[in-house]
């Protein structure tokens, strides 16, 4: 029976939604009784791919997990050194976390060494294939690492079909993103909104995560304008927007565009990075999480939000209209300004208590005993 299993990807005290899920990952392994280690990095990125204030987290480490910080993403030789580390160790399972093109040469020539004890078996969870923002080498890099492993979990369809056009004939599986319930549970909204400062008597949007391109922020500004200008043509109070997370783009344009739309009145800004311990606040302190979107694999967020019980307006892009089904957990429009702006006014004409029924049924479906299944079933494939 398989019962030792080694998880490669970023942990404590690296931050991030990767470190999170993976922590989380092997929290759930522990708990059904496999032996399980994260071998996280040392180096991950190099300061030009990483445009955030800093790696790390300020929270403290998460109890009862084995972490080791060891993987240099940009030395060879290290890659080597572990590679051999783990085909010495001969764990039952290999679970490799995919994101980005960069990490194909160190991961696959990890895992090739890995593999060399004839027992291992290598599943990788592959987030992306084809990146949000390409660079040269980039489908190099990723057959590379792709050949490296024996069978994969991919989080989306447009993941598994990424994948197909790579590997058409290893085994192959779609699973859903649980749920991030290591975060804390949610907290009365008022107390949330006297913990950040917000009046409680607020309409509240949250947009929450990395600020970058391709999740659409600036669309969101402009159909907020939108919402700004219908409310006041009804005499009434807009909702607010708050914007929890830290720039991985040009601040500059946000906050020109902020000030040429005229509505710096209805946001909320808090563009630092959030820290674990404080991500409750945020999500208790929403009254609906806006995802919208220019283009999509899977978000994090949106297990986030159900875990949190909060319904979300995403856009028609990637798997988000299959993870957050229109008019169950939220709504579902296109990702343009009116579309955008036309769901806020659609969804608090509602309220939060059509949502809630529909979404509670929803989220029952996200669990992380079902993925640590899955995987175990993907390395156990012939």
């Amino acid at each position: 029976m398989l019962k030792r299993v080694i998880i490669i990807g970023p942990a404590y005290p690296l931050r991030g939604g990767l470190a999170a899920f993976n922590q989380r990952l092997a929290k759930e392994f522990g708990e059904e009784g496999f032996e399980c280690a994260i071998y996280s990095f040392s180096l991950q990125y190099p300061s030009f791919l990483f445009p955030g204030a800093t790696q790390y987290s300020s929270d403290p480490p998460p109890p009862g997990l084995e972490i080791h910080s060891v993987i240099n993403s940009i030395n060879p030789f290290n890659w080597l050194k572990i590679g051999n580390r783990l085909k010495k160790l001969s764990p039952d399972i290999i679970v490799a976390r995919y994101w980005l093109p960069f990490m194909g040469p160190a991961l696959g020539t990890i895992l090739r060494r890995a593999k060399k004890n004839k027992h291992t078996r290598i599943v990788a969870i592959t987030d992306n294939i084809i990146p949000h923002e390409k660079r040269p080498g980039d489908n190099l890099f990723t057959k590379y690492f792709l050949k490296s492993c024996d069978a994969f979990i991919t989080m989306s369809d447009k993941v598994m079909n990424d994948l197909r056009k790579f590997e058409p004939a290893k085994p192959a599986r779609q699973a859903l993103h649980p749920l991030y319930d290591n975060f804390g549970e949610r907290i009365p909204l008022t107390e949330a909104r006297k913990k950040l400062g917000i009046d409680p008597g607020k309409k509240l949007i949250l947009f929450f995560g990395f600020i970058r391109k391709y999740k659409g922020l600036d669309l969101l500004l402009e159909a907020m304008k939108i919402v700004k200008d219908n409310a006041a043509a009804r005499s009434e109070a807009p909702p607010v927007l708050l914007v929890a997370g830290e720039f991985y783009e040009e601040e500059k344009e946000y906050l020109e565009k902020i000030k040429n739309l005229g509505i710096g009145d209805m946001l909320i800004m808090k563009t630092a990075f959030i820290p674990d311990s404080e991500v409750k606040y945020y999500l208790s302190a929403a009254n609906v999480v806006a995802q919208p979107y220019r283009n999509a694999t899977q978000s994090g967020v949106t297990p986030l939000a159900y875990h949190f019980e909060k319904p979300m307006i995403v856009t028609n892009v990637g798997s988000l209209p299959a993870m957050a089904p229109h008019m169950k957990a939220g709504i579902v429009c296109e990702p343009a300004p009116a579309a955008i702006a036309a769901a806020i006014e659609q969804y608090f004409q509602l309220g939060e208590d059509y949502f809630i029924p529909h979404l509670r049924s929803e989220k029952e479906k996200y669990s992380w005993s079902k993925l640590v299944a899955a995987l175990v079933g993907q390395a156990s494939h012939p």
